[in-house]
């Protein structure tokens, strides 16, 4: 403001030379998701003096945000997940592990939902769990009858490991509740050593889910409520990871790509 149009207080700025700043800094090679950060700085600055009256109009208003590209969602592929072991042990942490891991990935829960599964929440008989989600919003998602017998061997395990231990369907190697570092780093455990992804977290599974199912067929409207998303646009961004997916095979395949 100084160079530019020589002010020194920054109450007397207007709308005009915001817009200006914005276009400097475009020229200067920043991202678009940079210059936004600024611009949100300087709104919460203007907020504060329009609070304490030291102007009266902020030369904010009517300034919005540039538009940022939609990073696509990571996910590790099937031949990728396919590769993961959990050891041929069949003792308590091996077998916990491997249930851990596949609860995550089979049913798109998130951590949080994970580490509050009960006992009760699992039924056997309808091949299912009930999911206590966001908002206290429950949602029921299928098991396997894999997942029902994998449940069944790692409960006896438990049950037999621990006299005294929490109400949680899975617990950690004192045979207390899991928190949520723990969790993750058993994922980024498993997954270091068959993915290249830099981001091996439980929600990384979340979203594998997701992906895999609308790569097999599934449709959104399905994907979005065994993720117990409120909104379909939420669950859109795997729509568009996977037309990004097509668009880059067609590109590496057509003989005009």
């Amino acid at each position: 403001m100084r160079t530019e149009y020589d002010i020194e207080d920054l109450t007397q700025v207007k709308t005009t030379q915001v817009k200006s700043f914005i276009v400097h800094l475009k020229s200067e090679g920043l991202e678009n998701r940079s210059i936004n950060r600024k611009m949100s700085t300087l709104r919460t600055f203007y907020k504060y003096c329009l609070r304490e009256n030291l102007m009266e109009k902020s030369p904010m208003t009517g300034v919005k945000a540039l538009k940022q590209p939609k990073s696509l969602v990571k996910f590790v592929t099937e031949t990728d997940i396919n590769k993961v072991s959990f050891g041929d042990e069949a003792d308590f942490a091996t077998v916990r592990d491997h249930l851990l891991f596949e609860m995550l990935y089979q049913t798109g829960m998130r951590q949080a939902e994970l580490r509050g599964l009960t006992d009760g929440d699992v039924d056997k008989m309808g091949m299912q769990v009930k999911i206590h989600g966001k908002r206290n919003k429950d949602r029921i998602v299928p098991l396997s009858r894999e997942m029902i017998v994998l449940i069944d061997q790692y409960k006896t395990l438990r049950d037999a490991t621990f006299t005294v231990k929490a109400d949680r369907l899975l617990l950690n190697d004192k045979g207390e509740e899991m928190s949520p570092s723990y969790v993750y780093n058993k994922v980024h455990h498993m997954l270091e050593g068959v993915t290249t992804l830099k981001q091996k977290s439980p929600h990384v599974l979340r979203h594998t889910f997701a992906t895999h199912l609308l790569d097999e067929g599934a449709s959104l409207v399905a994907i979005q409520k065994l993720l117990g998303h409120e909104d379909l646009a939420t669950t859109q961004i795997y729509a568009h990871n996977t037309i990004e997916q097509l668009k880059k095979i067609h590109k590496q395949a057509h003989p005009k790509g």
